[in-house]
C-alpha cells in the first residue's frame, strides 16, 4: 500500500478539533488523520467534531457523508479544564494525563491550567484523585 499524501493528511488534520482526546481510538488527531488518509479508519470516529466534522472529512475524502458514531461519545460544546486551586494537593496526575501540556505546577504544589492551551479533552478529570478539576464552557 502506498503511503498517504502529506497534503491529504494535513487537510484532514486541520478539520479535526485538535482535542487529542483519543475518543476516535487513536493517540490524537494527527494519527487519526493519517489512518483516514490511508483508508484504515472511517470519518465517523470523532465525537468532538460531531456530524459537521464527519461531513467535512467525508467531503475531503470524496466519500458519502455519515453521522459520527455516537457509541464513541457525545458531541458537546467546547469546554476548558479549571482546577479548584484550594482543593489541589499537587499530586501531578493531571499533568501526566494532559496530552497537550496545558497544566503546570510542581509536586505537592498547586497546579493551574493554561487556558489557551487546554483543548477540553477531559482526560485530566478522571486522573484527579481529589476531584478538584471542573469543566467550564470555553
Amino acid at each position: 500500500m502506498l503511503p498517504a499524501p502529506p497534503a491529504l493528511i494535513e487537510r484532514l488534520d486541520r478539520i479535526l478539533p485538535q482535542t487529542q482526546c483519543g475518543q476516535c481510538g487513536f493517540d490524537g488527531c494527527r494519527p487519526y488523520a493519517e489512518a483516514m488518509a490511508r483508508g484504515e479508519a472511517g470519518v465517523d470516529h470523532c465525537p468532538p467534531g460531531g456530524d459537521a466534522g464527519a461531513r467535512a472529512l467525508a467531503h475531503v475524502l470524496e466519500i458519502p457523508a455519515v453521522a459520527y458514531d455516537r457509541a464513541r461519545g457525545t458531541h458537546k460544546a467546547p469546554t476548558l479544564a479549571w482546577i479548584v486551586e484550594a482543593d489541589c494537593i499537587g499530586c501531578t496526575k493531571c499533568i501526566q494525563a494532559c496530552p497537550v501540556d496545558a497544566i503546570i505546577g510542581g509536586a505537592k504544589h498547586m497546579h493551574t491550567v493554561i487556558a489557551p492551551l487546554c483543548t477540553g479533552c477531559e482526560l485530566c478529570v478522571p486522573a484527579c484523585p481529589v476531584d478538584c478539576i471542573e469543566l467550564r464552557p470555553a
